[in-house]
């Protein structure tokens, strides 16, 4: 990056074009918890955190087991950059993948940083957790890829809109590869 590039990326307007092309894209990756993710889950995020490491977006999950653990897990296989915003407020309760911890000491609380923190999340699976990070995307219009056959959350939600409203029809993909590159193509053409 040149020094005019830096100076254009620290630009003080918050909407800059510019700045947003130049930022890196940051991918949620959400789903079951550790105590009760199943083996397919695991499996389809560990693809999932691979494939978004690849395309060089940075991936921020919730920082724990389960789902979670296992897209750390995949992007930093790949030597992607790993955010994980935890729910407590010490960072030895995060996953060992996480390069970046943020502790919130909020509880589930902490599911509205996530879903505002990402450009676009990807479901895999889940429970209750899971449906409120969703929702919480939804509201704020971001693009959301459920992967189909992963369970769960993930299955209900596939191809509907969350409300009346119809802010964002929640996309869906069976493959992990695909549900990132639907995903970020989404991002694309916002």
């Amino acid at each position: 990056m040149t020094t005019r590039d830096r100076s254009v990326y620290n630009c003080s307007r918050s909407r800059c074009y510019r700045c947003l092309e130049l930022r890196a894209k940051q991918v949620l990756v959400i789903g079951y918890g550790s105590d009760h993710c199943t083996g397919r889950a695991y499996e389809i995020a560990y693809k999932v955190g691979k494939e978004v490491a690849s395309r060089g977006a940075v991936l921020i999950t919730g920082g724990l087991g389960g789902v979670m653990e296992a897209a750390s897990k995949g992007a930093r296989d790949r030597s992607g950059l790993v955010v994980g915003i935890i729910p407590q407020d010490e960072k030895h309760y995060a996953n060992t993948y996480c390069d970046v911890v943020v502790p919130t000491g909020m509880g589930h609380t902490r599911n509205f940083i996530t879903a505002y923190s990402a450009d676009a999340v990807i479901v895999v699976g889940g429970g209750v957790g899971t449906a409120i990070e969703v929702r919480v995307a939804y509201l704020k219009a971001k693009p959301i890829v459920a992967i189909k056959s992963s369970g769960g959350t993930a299955d209900r939600i596939a191809g509907t809109y969350l409300d009346d409203r119809r802010l964002v029809k929640v996309e869906f993909e069976e493959e992990p590869e695909r549900a990132v590159e639907r995903a970020l193509s989404l991002l694309d053409k916002a």
